[in-house]
């Protein structure tokens, strides 16, 4: 597939998947320590760019590692921004069976800055994004703000086929079998720090 002539990291953002960038299946991947994984080609910047897709290795790397989902390049301690998150207490996501990775000691009034999938962005990366992006420039929900220092990475699980196997000459039936497909970002606020919590939590 041809090159774009559209930049990675400067008009499109580096975690956007490309449409030469074909799924792979599920196998063992080195972005969440060998564990079961949607996997996908890595061609950033071949083909047209999905916009609204996430590459599933990328979007992983950029949370385990607090890679910029814009640019790619990694966020240091004091130059973190979300601007998607939102406030949400723990008991808000065991009730919705979202916590099942969260610390059993987090009391269920904790609240946390729930990023998603999205890890935290440069702030000049925030700023470019807001003014070129023509989808968050129309989101009523846009809040950007400082991404905490401490913060916890759930699996979002996804399901997928496992192939047919042969034992003994009889074959077994597809099953689905439990992988990760991308990874959630959960900052966790300090004394002090505005938050605004869903008081139904």
């Amino acid at each position: 597939m041809k090159l774009s002539s559209l930049k990675v990291g400067v008009d499109v953002p580096w975690v956007t998947s490309w449409t030469g960038e074909p799924g792979l299946g599920v196998g063992p991947c080195p972005s969440v320590g060998g564990a079961l994984a949607i996997l996908q080609a890595d061609h950033p910047g071949r083909g047209k760019p999905l916009y609204s897709q996430n590459h599933a290795v990328r979007q992983r790397l950029s949370v385990r590692d607090m890679l910029c989902p814009m640019c790619g390049q990694p966020t240091a301690a004091d130059n973190r921004w979300t601007q998607v998150a939102h406030p949400v207490t723990v008991g808000r996501l065991r009730a919705a069976a979202r916590g099942d990775g969260l610390p059993g000691d987090l009391a269920n009034d904790t609240v946390l800055i729930d990023a998603g999938a999205i890890a935290p962005l440069h702030r000049a990366c925030v700023d470019r994004s807001l003014r070129y992006c023509p989808q968050l420039k129309a989101d009523p929900d846009i809040d950007v703000r400082r991404f905490p220092g401490r913060w916890i990475v759930l699996p979002l699980m996804a399901r997928a086929e496992a192939p047919a196997q042969l034992f003994l000459a009889r074959p077994v039936r597809q099953r689905t079998i439990p992988v990760i497909g991308f990874l959630q970002l959960c900052g966790l606020t300090d004394d002090g720090e505005p938050g605004r919590a869903d008081p139904d939590g």
